[in-house]
């Protein structure tokens, strides 16, 4: 065998080795950026889950089971305009419940919602999650840590007047 032969070979094998390295890399960083993908299409499937079950247990009788509403006494959840306008707001509805007029697709509901003080933040992100991505809504995954940073921004019910929201859109109920 001659010198060039083994140099064509020498350097076909460093080429090779090359390509393997870089094709592992590759495929080591696909597989982490699909497993964390996939991380947080579980968190966000659980999440929705565990929030249509709150909503059947908490929400289902006055909202309806498929966020229609009932009749002028409790507003549908399928407006997404509002649900995206007051995406901030609805862990602190949630919590603390709401009263007053609202408006929504061109009907007034001037009933009182009840606070549910005892949902602890994990279970307000859950169901947060299932009724922005149900009945028509997709905005997607909301953390426990939003409804941590949402409750504490929450204005205070008893020292709020009219002039704290827009146009009827209710104030929280003060809690009990």
């Amino acid at each position: 065998m001659n010198t060039n032969s083994k140099r064509s070979k020498t350097c076909i094998g460093h080429v090779r080795r090359k390509y393997i390295l870089a094709g592992t890399f590759l495929s080591s960083f696909s597989l982490l950026f699909y497993a964390c993908q996939e991380q947080q299409q579980l968190d966000f499937a659980q999440y929705k889950s565990n929030g249509k079950d709150l909503y059947v247990v908490h929400c289902q009788n006055c909202h309806g089971e498929k966020g229609e509403g009932l009749a002028e006494l409790a507003p549908p959840l399928t407006d997404t305009l509002f649900m995206k306008a007051n995406a901030a707001r609805l862990a602190c509805i949630i919590k603390n419940g709401m009263s007053g007029e609202i408006e929504i697709n061109n009907t007034i509901y001037n009933e009182k919602m009840p606070a549910f003080p005892d949902l602890m933040p994990i279970d307000i992100a859950q169901l947060r999650v299932y009724i922005s991505n149900a009945f028509g809504n997709q905005q997607g995954m909301y953390t426990y840590e939003q409804v941590i940073n949402d409750l504490a921004n929450c204005s205070d019910p008893q020292t709020m007047n009219d002039n704290d929201y827009p146009p009827h859109q209710s104030q929280p109920a003060p809690s009990r």
